[in-house]
């Protein structure tokens, strides 16, 4: 699934370790979801979107 949380996380200037600590998921987590290797469950799909009060359909696209 496409995404921009790189880009968002970018914006923020977080590192994947920061974004990972303020979602309560690991690093790898991050970089998977990043690197399109692994699709967010919905509940951190949400978590994601209010995180950056963005509608979900604006960071991820199937």
């Amino acid at each position: 699934m496409k995404n921009r949380l790189k880009e968002l996380r970018a914006e923020k200037d977080w590192s994947q370790g920061e974004l990972a600590e303020r979602l309560e998921v690991s690093r790898q987590t991050i970089n998977a979801i990043e690197t399109e290797k692994y699709d967010p469950s919905l509940p951190l799909a949400f978590k994601i979107a209010k995180l950056f009060k963005q509608p979900i359909e604006e960071i991820f696209e199937a």
